[in-house]
């Protein structure tokens, strides 16, 4: 049986998390996976016990975190080449930038015969100041001519790290999209949606916007919070709205709100239900979420293939969304999604309006995109991908030598 070594930054609630605990859980009993994750940062939701219950081995490495620290990154390299061998992997598969980094190095210097990455976005805009970004590109050249196959999680990702970034020649890419468990989204919707909507005291005639996600500057919250303030001066519908997640700028989003006087409830705070915004912080019952929402946003500045937008549409819920990363491939404009550009502020402000003022079309947006996310974004479709390319990559790489 064929070893995996996959590596990945930190095993939170919600990101690419899910995708990684069910590509490894799938890929059973066909490949072994030994898991390794970094440690979460203070505001993030840890999902080691949804690993546990997946029956998935993990190692932690704390020094493997999201910031760059030439020692800790130094001791996380030395710890991956002593697991690597210890565990003697056919495969070593990273996620994200930090781990794909190290992750590679460690490979490559412990001569693993097949190594892959996958970009579930990337920092290549957004992030950082040019220096830096700079910085990071280059030494993503250099990793990307010792890596097998780079996996890219859209078509419109696949040709940004091609032609715009040229992180690599078109070859070295597969372009693989993402795959999930989304039963859970459509199942006992009415008892789920009555759950949430009593908890936060919402009448059926009341619409509730959602956005979800960590709150960090990429993300972009302050469109959203400006998009809900010009709805609430234009329409006569009831609308309540609901920040889920945490992070960094959860002070600067609050602040906003109170400059835009949207009235809001703050994390941990006694709700009131004549207050238009709920903080929520983390929750890991976004199937019951998704259920109660009405309209389901993001605003982001960029992305890879959001995780939300898909469990959104499962969920039958109409979006409205900015136009970046892969978003435009993982919905259906116009049917699915009503999209913006990042610099049309104003397109985003109406497509809002449009959804909270025309039930007719939210209806016809919901039945959509359920069918359209259920056939194309499956957790055993994702497993045979993966399952295909990693028997032709050891057969390349190995000539059938390791053990298959």
């Amino acid at each position: 049986m064929p070893r995996i070594l996959r590596i990945h930054n930190r095993l939170i609630v919600g990101g690419p998390t899910p995708i990684i605990l069910n590509l490894t859980k799938f890929l059973e009993p066909d490949f072994e996976t030994l898991l390794v994750a970094g440690e979460k940062e203070d505001h993030e939701q840890d999902a080691t016990s949804i690993a546990e219950s997946l029956g998935i081995k993990t190692i932690l490495i704390p020094e493997m975190g999201r910031s760059v620290n030439l020692i800790k990154d130094f001791n996380a390299y030395r710890k991956l080449k002593k697991i690597i061998r210890e565990y003697n992997p056919d495969i070593v598969h990273t996620h994200a930038a930090k781990p794909g980094a190290i992750g590679r190095m460690a490979a490559i210097t412990s001569k693993v015969p097949v190594i892959v990455h996958t970009y579930h976005g990337h920092i290549f805009h957004s992030y950082f100041n040019k220096f830096k970004t700079n910085l990071f590109l280059n030494i993503e050249r250099l990793m990307a001519k010792r890596t097998d196959k780079i996996i890219a999680i859209t078509q419109k990702q696949k040709n940004e790290l091609v032609s715009v970034f040229r992180v690599a020649d078109g070859s070295k890419f597969e372009m693989i999209e993402e795959g999930f468990d989304l039963s859970k989204f459509n199942t006992d919707e009415n008892n789920k949606r009555q759950r949430f909507r009593n908890e936060f005291s919402l009448d059926e005639d009341t619409i509730a916007i959602g956005i979800i996600g960590r709150l960090v500057p990429v993300k972009n919250h302050k469109l959203f919070l400006e998009g809900l303030a010009y709805v609430l001066n234009k329409t006569k519908k009831k609308v309540k709205a609901f920040i889920i997640g945490d992070g960094e700028t959860r002070s600067e989003v609050e602040q906003l709100a109170h400059i835009l006087n949207i009235s809001f409830n703050a994390v941990g705070e006694k709700p009131d239900e004549n207050r238009i915004l709920t903080f929520t912080s983390w929750r890991t019952d976004i199937d019951v979420i998704n259920a109660g929402l009405d309209i389901i946003c993001l605003s982001s500045l960029n992305e890879g293939a959001p995780v939300s937008l898909i469990e959104a549409q499962a969920a039958g819920k109409p979006i409205v969304a900015t136009k970046v990363g892969g978003v435009e491939d993982i919905v259906i404009e116009g049917e699915t999604a009503l999209l913006s550009e990042i610099d049309d502020k104003e397109r985003f402000f109406s497509n809002l309006l449009l959804l909270v003022e025309d039930e007719s079309l939210r209806k016809k947006m919901s039945e959509k995109g359920n069918e359209f996310v259920m056939e194309r974004f499956s957790v055993q479709r994702l497993a045979n991908d993966f399952r295909k390319l990693y028997y032709e990559l050891l057969e390349q790489k190995c000539n059938g030598k390791s053990r298959l």
